[in-house]
């Protein structure tokens, strides 16, 4: 009886400015395999299915179990976690290739930076002083809590931002991933120090009125967060705090 494989083709690219090539690889099954352990596989034999001597394939990948977000790819097509996406569960051959909307720093590695760039200009952050004692923060009912914590589960794949039909160079759209963070941590007690100023940066170019609810962002996201309420919710305190700052213009 023939020995089961694993029939999977991959979009390489050698370096920011290097032209793509895809390249086929055949790998032996074995069960519970995901993409990540065929890369391992891949990289423990560089082989390609015509025979010839290549390299292991460049990717980033940490925990391995969903958390992380390091391991967004293009897997048949869609935006998903490499570390998650069964092989048993995907239609072969299975074709692998870098998000679309970044720039590739190598194979399948590329440079999501914009993301970072985002939530510092949106200061996504709860400002704390660590050089002296402050004391207690300020106490939040449960409720607060558990209406908070499904944004907290953020993972910072940019798999939104994958999907998302306004998020490109035209438009410079921050994306569902940094609209959530506002509304999280403008729902802090301490994080609500900086809330007009989250609000502001929304208000210009590349913020919120740049979505077009095309809702793609709900149906990519690994971790299921409630993106649409998030951005639905910040559109409306983003159109209030600049009807403020026009009154007190």
């Amino acid at each position: 009886m023939a020995e089961k494989t694993i029939q999977i083709e991959i979009k390489r690219q050698s370096g920011p400015e290097a032209p793509s090539t895809w390249e086929k690889f055949e790998i032996p099954w074995k069960p519970g395999m995901n993409v990540i352990s065929v890369m391992r596989e891949i990289a423990a034999n560089p082989v390609n299915s015509n025979g010839q001597e290549t390299t292991p394939i460049a990717y980033d990948s940490n925990c391995l179990e969903e958390i992380c977000g390091s391991c967004a790819m293009v897997i048949n097509g869609k935006a998903r976690m490499a570390c998650s996406a069964l092989v048993d569960k995907l239609e072969q051959p299975i074709r692998v290739q870098p998000l679309t909307k970044f720039p590739v720093v190598r194979d399948l590695a590329v440079d999501r930076s914009v993301l970072f760039e985002n939530l510092k200009a949106v200061k996504a952050w709860v400002p704390v002083d660590g050089t002296y004692d402050l004391g207690s923060g300020p106490r939040i009912f449960p409720q607060q809590q558990e209406a908070a914590y499904p944004l907290s589960n953020c993972i910072s794949c940019c798999c939104c931002m994958e999907v998302c039909p306004q998020f490109n160079d035209a438009t410079g759209f921050v994306g569902a991933a940094t609209i959530a963070q506002v509304k999280l941590f403008n729902s802090h007690p301490s994080g609500k120090v900086l809330k007009e100023e989250r609000l502001r940066a929304l208000a210009g170019d590349g913020g919120v009125q740049e979505c077009g609810f095309a809702q793609n962002c709900v149906q990519a996201c690994p971790k299921q967060l409630p993106l649409t309420e998030a951005i639905s919710d910040v559109t409306r305190d983003v159109t209030l705090q600049v009807a403020k700052d026009f009154l007190r213009a």
